[in-house]
């Protein structure tokens, strides 16, 4: 990837706004940074003179991320085919926990993590119901129900008539619409709390009963670290496995904490941040549980990690 000089002056808040832009199409915080730095370097790669005849260069950087966006979630598939066990999103600390370990302001920080806003858009339950979608449908609804762009200018991305965007937005509203409404955030920490006090206690019926009878759990470890390759469903199932793992991991410290903007829980062992855990909680019980393991996508919680109490 080549690096482009950009004053941060002039580009702080259009960066931001591509990187969240970004993070939201591809789930992920690396690739999210390689596209808008690919679509700074194409811009500033144009003669002075086409670059001073672009009227708004803030929605030609958005076109072009976009694209850029549009192409990597095309080929995403394939790549994952390859990818070992389930590929999850890269889960995000919340900005609150950035600043009380010292961690950069984010208006001013060169880590696009820290700059994410973190809202109902990124919960680990909403970016896999964008994994769902086709790519076309994850832009059209990203762009216009997230971030409000006009289907005009959505057009432009897709290169398909406002009307055939507006469609395929719709029937990706259709697919969030039929994932469920999500526990309130206060509902959710108390049983997200429940299920911390029961796997310390390595409680098998209090897991049960904070878990769905029909509760699945997906980890990601990437072929990197160990994890069950494929879903583990059913509540029983799902709490016996836990506890095996309680039993293993000596050491292991286990914390709430907010994981992409929504009470989570994460575990560390010596200080270092090994896991990083969601649950999708409906009607008072744990639906799904999303374990993310693959070192690669816990760099955002290195830093701040160590400064957790």
């Amino acid at each position: 990837m080549r690096t482009v000089d950009i004053s941060a002056a002039e580009t702080t808040g259009d960066r931001r706004q591509l990187i969240n832009v970004a993070y939201r199409l591809l789930g992920s915080v690396t690739e999210a940074e390689d596209a808008v730095q690919d679509a700074y370097a194409r811009y500033y790669g144009l003669p002075r003179s086409r670059r001073e005849a672009i009227r708004s260069p803030t929605a030609w950087l958005t076109t072009v991320t976009g694209r850029i966006c549009l192409d990597l979630l095309g080929s995403a598939r394939a790549r994952r085919e390859r990818y070992v066990g389930a590929w999850l999103p890269e889960p995000l600390p919340a900005r609150a926990e950035w600043s009380q370990a010292g961690g950069a302001d984010p208006a001013t920080s060169g880590d696009p993590a820290d700059q994410i806003v973190l809202d109902e858009s990124v919960t680990t339950a909403f970016l896999v119901v964008l994994e769902s979608m086709t790519p076309a449908e994850r832009v059209a609804f990203v762009l216009h129900d997230v971030f409000r762009y006009p289907f005009a200018d959505i057009a432009g991305v897709l290169g398909r008539s406002p009307a055939a965007c507006k469609q395929l937005a719709a029937s990706a509203r259709r697919r969030v619409s039929a994932s469920g409404t999500p526990a309130s955030t206060a509902d959710q920490a108390d049983v997200v709390r429940r299920v911390k006090e029961a796997w310390e206690k390595k409680d098998i019926a209090a897991l049960v009963r904070a878990l769905d009878p029909a509760a699945v759990m997906t980890a990601d470890g990437g072929g990197m670290v160990g994890t069950v390759l494929r879903p583990v469903e059913g509540a029983a199932r799902i709490a016996q496995y836990m506890v095996a793992i309680a039993d293993k991991a000596a050491g292991l410290e286990l914390l709430e904490r907010s994981v992409n903007g929504a009470p989570g829980l994460v575990a560390r062992r010596a200080g270092v941040v090994v896991t990083v855990a969601s649950l999708e909680v409906v009607d008072g019980s744990v639906t799904r549980i999303w374990v993310v393991r693959n070192p690669e996508k816990l760099r955002p919680w290195a830093r701040a990690g160590n400064e957790f109490t």
